[in-house]
Parts: C-alpha cells; structure tokens; sequence
C-alpha cells in the first residue's frame, strides 16, 4: 500500500480511495473490465493471449470514491525473459494492493494455473481484501453455473465473490459496488480528471501493437514490439508519429510489411483510426519494420525497449 500522499482536492468525509490490483490468467477479460468501467479505451484488448505485457494504472474518479486499477499481465508459465517479466510485473503488483480484484473464467473450470495465483494470496497483508470475479458468466449454461463458481470458490473460501460478464454488463454494476465497499478511507491520489497513467507516446505504441495481434498470425504478433520515436504536433493541427516496429526473424518482416506493402498499410490505416479516436484529432502514421534477433531473451534489449525487471 502506498503512504503518504497529500490530498490533491477537497474531498467529502468519509472518502474512499485505494488500488486495485488486477490478476488472473491470460485472457480472463483484465483489460476488458478495466476500459468499460473507465467508460474510455486506455488498454488494448484482444482475443489473444499476452497481449498486455506492462503494469497500468485505470483511475476512476468519483464524488465519494478514487478506485485505481491495476491492470497486469496475465500469470502463466514463463517460456522466455519476457514472459518472465510480464509474470514478475503480475506478482509484485500485488504488494502494492488495497484490494486484490481475482479475475477468472467462469465459462472453465479451473485449472493448475489458477490453483498456483490463488497460492500466491497467502502472502499477502491481512489487510488486503480479495474479491473473486467470475467473469464470462453469460456463456454459462444452467447446469454450470453451481459447479463452476463452487470450483472457484473453494480456492479462496473467505473471499467475496460475484459471477458476472465484463462484456454484457450482468453484474458489473454489483462487482464495482463491491470493490468501493473494500476500498479504505483516504485522499485522491491523482487529479480527478487523469485516467491512466502511461504517456501518449505509450498508448500510441500499444494501439499499434494491438492491431498487429489482430492482423497477424501464429507467432509473429507474439515477437512484435512497437517503440514511438517520433510525436510532434504540427502547425496545420496534424499530429506527426513515427513509430518503429521490432520482429525477432526477417520473414517475420516480410510477412508483416506483405506484398508491396499491403499489409503495413492495413496494420497502419487500422492503427491510425484507433490513435485519431484517442486523440481526437487527425494523425499522419509513419511506421517502420525493423530486425532485433531473439529481443525476448536479451535482457538488454528488453530494458530498452521497456521490460525492464519490476521493481
């Protein structure tokens, strides 16, 4: 838990504000959650696994209430450096929480992954409330539904717990209720109006790498980073963004730039709508594929392209 902040605004008695920290496997629907509660995309969502790779911060502010989710990487077995890294920024997210929001698929039973994150509450402070979030609760038949949540529950049998769908909103409203009844008393931690806390710059870089994993197949979105390098505003209004793309192989490369380009175009032209619709204004896209052999196994290149090991 974090100390020590002054308060940014006047705030009504009784007050309420903590973190959140969001855990689970791979593709429960972390970020998902995290963007429709925010009311506005600030994590990049796909029906891959891995596709959020860093801690980020979603800050909901209300009159009563300042709740800041943590959004995390999925915990699953580590393969390489990187994955090492995502599960490393998963587990120490939890130091930090007032609340451990437990975010499973409802529609599986669970499995040796979720036995080994549910292990891991044992260490946390007495303190720090956890909640069990079943999520995908509508693709749930009649007859599941008992056997499915009692599985989950017997994991962590103190534990508040609710069967929702981040998706369809059933029970969203419910679960949200009950992450602010877990929250402690204290001040704003940030300004009402901010809602995460990754750069422009950042964001930029994700809603590329986003439309790579949507576009492309097998392993190639798996070895793709995406670093901005360039971000001016010019005079005509225009935002200029030069942004370099990272593959490990040279047929990755050419698999992704296609024939004749076509397909860095496609990943561009889907990408720069997303990044017009964050900013709301027009964006000139310049992207650039380039070679780093193996990135996801070098330390070094991991640090510089930001994977570096957490804190």
């Amino acid at each position: 838990m974090i100390d020590d902040f002054e308060r940014l605004d006047d705030e009504p008695e009784g007050h309420k504000s903590g973190f959140v920290t969001v855990v689970g496997r791979p593709n429960v629907g972390k970020s998902t959650l995290i963007n429709v509660v925010l009311g506005q995309k600030i994590a990049i969502v796909t029906p891959r696994p891995q596709t959020t790779r860093v801690r980020q911060l979603g800050i909901l502010t209300e009159e009563n209430y300042q709740m800041v989710f943590v959004d995390t990487p999925g915990i699953m077995q580590p393969r390489h450096k990187l994955d090492e890294f995502m599960v490393e920024t998963a587990v120490t997210a939890l130091n930090d929480a007032d609340v451990v929001l437990w975010l499973v698929d409802g529609s599986e039973m669970p499995g040796p992954g979720d036995q080994s994150i549910a292990a891991l509450f044992a260490e946390l402070d007495e303190n720090v409330q956890v909640v069990l979030g079943i999520n995908k609760g509508d693709m749930l038949s009649v007859e599941q539904v008992l056997p499915h949540t009692e599985a989950y529950r017997a994991l962590v049998p103190d534990a508040n717990w609710i069967l929702f769908s981040a998706l369809r909103g059933n029970g969203r409203d419910e679960l949200l209720q009950m992450l602010v009844n877990a929250l402690p008393e204290g001040p704003r931690y940030f300004p009402a109006d901010q809602v995460t806390d990754l750069y422009l710059r950042d964001i930029v870089a994700e809603l590329i790498r986003e439309q790579i994993m949507l576009q492309m197949r097998d392993e190639v979105p798996y070895g793709v980073a995406v670093q901005t390098e360039q971000y001016k505003e010019r005079e005509n209004g225009v935002t200029y963004i030069g942004a370099n793309i990272f593959v490990e192989r040279d047929s990755h490369k050419r698999i992704l730039i296609g024939a004749k380009g076509a397909q860095l175009r496609q990943i561009g032209a889907a990408a720069r709508h997303e990044i017009e619709a964050f900013l709301e204004g027009k964006v000139f896209l310049d992207l650039w594929v380039k070679v780093e052999p193996k990135w996801r196994r070098n330390e070094r290149v991991l640090k510089r392209f930001g994977y570096s090991s957490a804190e």
